[in-house]
């Protein structure tokens, strides 16, 4: 990941850890023609230029951001409603973070990268703690 780039962070709802992520993203329904997953929200970013100079979406799960992925490309996305959306279209790779605890919000937000979570090392995960051990610690300043 690039310093300097600029993150989106987003809930995963219904996620309920990496790896149901993974497995969604991997279905006909989480992909495009092309397939690669993509997230399908009703904003378009304005800091589209930003984002795309390596930036990520950070996945808030079960109130933890858990992973991320390079965000790709935007690509325009009309569905039967006629209304314009944005598709984030996102590198099939979930690296998986240090958990931060976020507060539930609606939608999607920037993050600045100095805000964003480190990536574990490769092969790492939080998945195997439960979320009671993951906010003790992150209450603590451990995680």
């Amino acid at each position: 990941m690039d310093n300097s780039s600029l993150n989106l962070i987003k809930l995963s709802v219904g996620t309920e850890s990496v790896d149901t992520l993974q497995a969604w993203q991997s279905s006909p329904q989480a992909q495009g023609s092309d397939g690669l997953p993509r997230h399908v929200t009703r904003m378009w970013p304005r800091r589209e230029e930003e984002l795309l100079k390596g930036g990520s979406i950070y996945w808030v799960i079960k109130g933890f951001v858990q992973a991320r992925q390079t965000i790709l490309r935007l690509d325009e996305v009309v569905r039967s409603d006629g209304i314009r959306r944005c598709g984030i279209v996102l590198d099939p790779e979930l690296i998986h973070t240090a958990s931060a605890k976020r507060r539930p919000f609606q939608g999607w937000r920037y993050l600045e990268s100095g805000s964003a979570p480190v990536d574990l090392p490769k092969g790492q995960a939080n998945d195997d703690l439960p979320p009671s051990l993951m906010a003790a610690l992150a209450d603590i300043g451990v995680r």
